[in-house]
């Protein structure tokens, strides 16, 4: 065979399968049987181009078996007759025939339902050459052309691997062969006439989409996930089960808002006075007073001693100990333009200190004054520098609690006399002792 007739037949095959139109019944083929025309060299396996020459085409044919194990995977059995004198024997053939079996595997790239399939070829092979035999291993490949997936032309091209060297050369084969489908092909399923019978849309008399037998309130309409009844308010609660269908509510509620049992605006479940008017500070509870004095705490200033009104909360300063505390202090000396306090104070300020440690609740307001004799800012200074000298001693000489005690200077601003005359200026020049609770 010239490459003139192989390049030929490639194209009377090609255009054949153009004719066809593909209808593939399965990615994997049945059994095949069919028969090829083979080309044989013995000659130079490893050179392709010399193989058609005349010396070395060695023609034949084969009788062949496929079948598909898997969608990509096939199995065929051969056998090979070649007309043939090659022999390895030193002596001259005897035979123009060969006989060679072979069964192989081959790897396909796609599933069978493709036209055009290359594939790859392993095996196992024996041949008989003038009458010695001889194993081999057919390698390599080809092209599947699947038509309709009733005929199977095939293109082959192996290089067959001898086992014995002794009896057998490598050698380059060739074939293209034609295979039928042997197996029974499967039935296409007759078409089934679907009867569509005519429905009666349900009932729905309220037009919410749930029909009459599946809705709750079926002349009302309402919401599906309601069993077709409405919510008014929007609260997850149906109106048919909610005590209060025009206001949100919860479950607990029956669909009413949490109660305000009081009417202070916070509802039951955060008041901790239900029945009793409170603010949200104090949890629904009134503002406590805790020294029951009529004042609340937030306005008293002395909320765990109980007072009056007038003063805040606070209780009044009995008037003998006003008195006498301001008599004290009229006897409170210090150094001229100084903070230092004279001898003769001490005996006022230990009077003092008695009267505030003998009741526990009495606090003392100390304050500082000037006359205007000099700078205001100096005359502030000193004030202030006064009445804390008056503090400290009765904290560190007097004993008495700091916590009970302020000090504070006003300078030259609170006068009580005319600072024109030193009659007057001598007023001015004060320490005041306020007690208060």
């Amino acid at each position: 065979m010239t490459k003139r007739a192989l390049s030929l037949l490639l194209l009377f095959c090609a255009l054949t399968v153009s004719v066809f139109a593909q209808d593939f019944t399965s990615p994997k083929k049945g059994s095949l049987i069919g028969f090829s025309a083979n080309i044989t060299d013995f000659s130079q396996p490893l050179s392709i181009g010399n193989s058609f020459k005349n010396e070395n085409l060695n023609p034949g044919f084969s009788i062949m078996y496929w079948k598909g194990l898997a969608n990509v995977l096939d199995l065929s059995v051969r056998y090979n007759g070649l007309f043939t004198d090659y022999s390895k024997k030193n002596t001259s053939s005897n035979s123009s025939y060969a006989n060679e079996f072979e069964g192989s595997l081959h790897l396909r790239a796609m599933s069978d339902n493709h036209l055009f399939n290359p594939f790859l070829t392993a095996g196992i092979g024996i041949g008989g050459y003038d009458g010695t035999w001889a194993p081999y291993a057919p390698l390599g490949g080809g092209i599947q052309i699947n038509l309709q997936s009733v005929t199977y032309i095939f293109l082959q091209l192996n290089y067959r691997a001898s086992l014995n060297k002794n009896n057998l050369d490598n050698n380059l084969f060739y074939s293209l062969g034609v295979t039928e489908n042997i197996s029974k092909p499967k039935a296409k399923p007759a078409p089934v006439a679907v009867v569509i019978p005519t429905v009666e849309p349900p009932k729905d008399s309220d037009g919410d989409g749930v029909p009459d037998k599946d809705d709750a309130c079926p002349n009302v309409a309402g919401l599906r996930e309601f069993q077709g009844c409405p919510d008014t308010d929007g609260d997850g609660i149906p109106d048919k089960d909610d005590k209060c269908p025009n206001q949100k509510g919860t479950a607990k509620y029956n669909g009413c808002p949490i109660p305000d049992t009081d009417g202070d605006g916070i509802n039951d479940e955060e008041d901790k006075c239900i029945t009793v008017a409170g603010v949200a500070k104090y949890h629904g509870c009134p503002i406590p007073d805790t020294d029951n004095d009529g004042v609340n705490d937030e306005e008293d200033r002395c909320p765990t001693v109980a007072g009056v009104k007038e003063n805040q909360g606070c209780p009044l300063v009995k008037e003998e100990i006003v008195k006498k505390v301001a008599g004290e202090a009229k006897n409170i000396f210090f150094a001229t333009g100084s903070s230092k306090l004279l001898p003769k104070s001490f005996k006022s300020l230990n009077e003092v200190a008695k009267v505030l440690k003998a009741d526990a609740d009495l606090k003392l307001d100390i304050e500082g004054n000037t006359d205007n004799t000099g700078k205001p800012e100096k005359n502030q200074v000193l004030s202030e520098s006064r009445a804390k000298a008056v503090l400290d001693y009765l904290t560190t000489k007097g004993g008495v609690d700091a916590s009970k005690l302020t000090a504070v200077g006003f300078g030259d601003t609170k006068p009580i006399a005319s600072n024109k005359t030193a009659a007057g200026r001598a007023k001015n020049r004060r320490v005041e002792l306020k007690p208060k609770y």
